[in-house]
């Protein structure tokens, strides 16, 4: 009896693709253990302000890069008054970003500001923004980061480029397995960094006044950028000098948005939270820009051309001296530079997907960028996010002041837009205070908007005329993604009025289009006939006179019933001569109906598309646009034939068979369907497979789909109840609205066959959690 049911579903092969990304990605997550796990104060801290933090270790270097070719010693009297107006900005970006994450405690930062306030088109400007501004990150952080080992271990300078793009690339596997920004790990670096260069600079200070720090002297080391030898402040530093140091350290304020992108993660109260955070972060920030700034200064340490060592590694080394206590303390700080750094820029493979997911889910980008992938992560916003970094790093050398020119533009555009969004928020909402706030706000949104175009015009020359091409091409581009969106939708959704009965029409005509006449064509006969058809026919465009002969000789051999028309394609536009020949047999047909059936091969993955063309998908793409024409593909497996045919080999198998590829590299049996949804057994229960007719049974399983069907006067509850074993089905004739699927059951019952499957009717059950429990 056990014999003739069929509880028990066959493991079904996977891909080459499957197996290799569970050798790289690991085992597949279920949705139901999607966690958001909520952060404190301490943590967020840590989590979210790396990217910020971290950017005091070469923001005060890139000042002084546009500085000292024309200013010279000057420079380093001139890079504090600048880093003092960077710093203004710093406060009034931070008070602004304060009422965001007071009013706005879910996730989207300056893009959900803006749509908010001015709708999701001029939010596009926004997300621009913030989009170029991640890339840029992944790219800036993990150059700077690379720029602080080799500071450490010169020897491995000249493959910073490589360095660099081999931690992108790990980063981007990190994230695709699933890596989190929680929890104590990604917070140490952010605190290490913060008390080492904290003590470099407290230290600096101190044996300044009290004995003297070593001061450098550019003009006798040999690799630094050029320094100019006149008298600086009146020689060199024009405005546009001044401007351009003003714009290289604005680089100092990126991350600071990055808590307003993700004030959900934090507990509650969220906001009151995020603004604790904020501050103390900008607090932070503030005092190590302006202490690496300040040792700068006392000790003339100066940019080399190469770009290490960085100045940091100098006042380091500067304040620590060469014994054996300061060789200790310069690897720490070393070593907490570059870890913070590159967690920085790990901060955007968490952010770039989230934004792109929202971004799609206005429909302005892809809508593949809202589906999670194998690990419960935007794989496609982090692969995308991936590619453009290294395109980047590729065409810049990886340098940071190669890519600086990139950056700020899209982090004070961003700053903007928050500015300016809240800006509308308080005069459409007049709170208490509002007149307060909208200064700050507006304030912020305005000097932003100038630092935009100081950087636009300063470092135009320098790069940045290419953020000033891409971003409004960018922006225009996603407005054209939600037309075509949009277009898509107001076709689709015309379903108010429309009939949903079958339509009737007096005469249906079935044409076959033939190229060869083979198992795949046959197939396309075959499922012709199982329609309701008027008529069928076979037609073949002849291209070649010869081929058509040997197929109408062919055709007649085999005696096929259907008849074969061969019409002459003497231009050779296949896909022209195919739709003017329905167009022709539906003209003076009045309630006609046409079906073409196109026959496709499917061959091997990748020869297949080397060696084949898509020549029924071109054609169907056409002919479903000819009014009462419908094109079906009627698909043919050849590759699946061939492998039943040929079987290769045992030592071939690995590179071809998806069984072997999967039993080797992973090394274990083939998968049951079950394998990420079904719970195991407990010892108590029975499983699935063990399951007889005709005796009561308790089974652990997983409610896998669920139905609601009418059976005559009343309705029926339908569910397939899986287990790692196999299936079976419940059959409920009561109402019960606490069972969904994806819930884990135990069921208690009497198992019948019915149609050879096993069904248990009204069995007694109890809800035991989630698949992800």
């Amino acid at each position: 009896m056990a014999e003739a049911r069929e509880s028990v579903r066959p493991g079904l092969p996977e891909s080459v693709g499957y197996a290799l990304k569970r050798v790289f990605l690991g085992r597949p997550l279920i949705t139901e253990q999607l966690r958001n796990e909520r952060l404190s104060k301490k943590v967020a801290l840590g989590v979210l302000s790396p990217d910020a933090i971290s950017s005091s270790a070469y923001g005060p270097e890139e000042m002084l890069l546009a500085l000292l070719p024309y200013a010279g010693a000057a420079a380093f009297t001139l890079v504090l008054p600048i880093t003092g107006a960077v710093l203004v900005i710093l406060v009034l970006v931070t008070a602004s970003y304060r009422q965001v994450v007071t009013v706005y405690t879910r996730a989207g930062g300056s893009y959900a500001v803006t749509r908010d306030n001015f709708g999701p088109k001029i939010a596009q400007i926004a997300a621009a923004a913030l989009l170029i501004d991640y890339v840029v990150t992944v790219a800036v952080q993990a150059s700077a980061g690379t720029v602080a080992v080799v500071s450490a271990l010169p020897e491995f300078g000249p493959y910073s480029l490589e360095i660099t793009i081999g931690v992108v690339v790990i980063l981007c596997l990190a994230n695709l397995r699933g890596l989190r920004e929680a929890g104590g790990p990604f917070a140490l670096p952010t605190y290490l960094f913060s008390v080492l260069v904290g003590l470099v600079i407290i230290t600096g200070v101190i044996k300044h006044f009290a004995v003297g720090l070593p001061v450098y002297d550019p003009a006798h080391l040999p690799g630094t950028v050029a320094v100019h030898h006149g008298s600086g402040l009146v020689e060199g530093a024009t405005v546009l000098v001044l401007l351009r140091s003003f714009a290289n350290g604005g680089s100092s304020l990126t991350g600071v948005e990055a808590i307003s992108n993700t004030v959900s993660a934090l507990r509650k109260p969220q906001g009151r939270n995020a603004r604790t955070v904020l501050t103390v972060m900008a607090c932070t920030l503030g005092f190590l820009v302006a202490g690496v700034s300040l040792l700068a200064h006392f000790t003339h340490a100066t940019p080399y051309l190469a770009g290490y060592p960085s100045v940091l590694s100098q006042e380091t080394q500067a304040v620590f001296g060469h014994g054996t206590a300061g060789h200790v303390l310069y690897a720490l700080v070393q070593a907490a530079t570059a870890l913070i750094l590159y967690t920085g820029a790990n901060t955007s493979f968490n952010g770039f997907p989230f934004l792109a997911s929202f971004v799609a889910e206005d429909r302005f980008l892809p809508r593949q960028l809202t589906k999670r992938g194998h690990r419960l992560v935007f794989s496609n916003g982090i692969v995308s996010l991936t590619v453009l970094a290294v395109a980047l790093l590729a065409a810049t050398g990886g340098t940071v002041n190669a890519l600086v020119p990139f950056y700020a533009i899209g982090v004070f555009t961003g700053f903007a837009m928050a500015g300016y969004g809240m800006t509308k928020h308080h005069l459409s909402h007049r709170e208490p205070g509002w007149r307060r706030r909208l200064a700050v706000n507006c304030s912020a949104g305005v000097l932003s908007t100038l630092v935009v175009l100081i950087f636009a015009v300063a470092k135009f020359t320098e790069g940045a005329w290419l953020v000033v091409v891409v971003f409004p091409l960018l922006v225009a581009v996603l407005i054209r993604v939600n037309r075509e969106y949009r277009q898509e939708a107001a076709i689709l959704n015309e379903v108010r009025g429309t009939p949903v009965e079958q339509a009737t029409y007096s005469y249906h005509h079935v044409y076959v289009l033939v190229n060869n006449v083979d198992l795949a064509m046959l197939e396309a006969l075959r499922y012709a006939h199982t329609l309701r058809l008027s008529e069928a026919e076979a037609v073949h465009f002849m291209l070649d006179a010869a081929h058509a002969q040997h197929l109408r000789t062919r055709w007649d051999d085999l005696g096929i019933a259907v008849p074969l028309k061969i019409v002459d394609c003497p231009d050779r536009r296949l896909v022209h001569a195919a739709a003017q020949f329905i167009l022709e047999a539906g003209e003076g047909r009045e309630n006609t109906e046409v079906t073409v059936l196109l026959p496709r091969r499917s061959y091997a993955p990748l020869l297949g598309r080397l060696l084949h063309d898509r020549t029924a998908d071109h054609l169907a793409h056409v002919i479903n646009r000819i009014p009462h024409t419908v094109a079906t593909i009627v698909p043919y497996d050849v590759q699946a034939r061939i492998r039943q045919r040929f079987p290769r080999p045992p030592e071939e198998r690995l590179t071809r068979g998806y069984e072997h590829l999967r039993d080797r590299v992973v090394g274990q049996p083939p998968e049951p369907l079950t394998e990420h949804n079904a719970p195991r057994p407990e010892p108590d229960a029975t499983t699935i497979a063990a399951v007889e007719p005709g005796h009561l049974v308790t089974v652990d399983g997983r409610l896998h789909s669920i139905t609601d069907e009418e059976r005559g006067d009343h309705r029926v509850l339908l569910g397939t109840l899986t287990d790692s074993t196999g299936s079976l089905t419940l059959e409920f004739h009561d109402a019960h609205p606490d069972l969904a699927a994806g819930q884990l059951l135990r069921l208690t019952g009497q198992a019948h066959l019915r149609d050879r499957s096993l069904v248990i009717s009204d069995p007694g059950y109890r809800i035991i959690g989630t698949a992800g429990e």
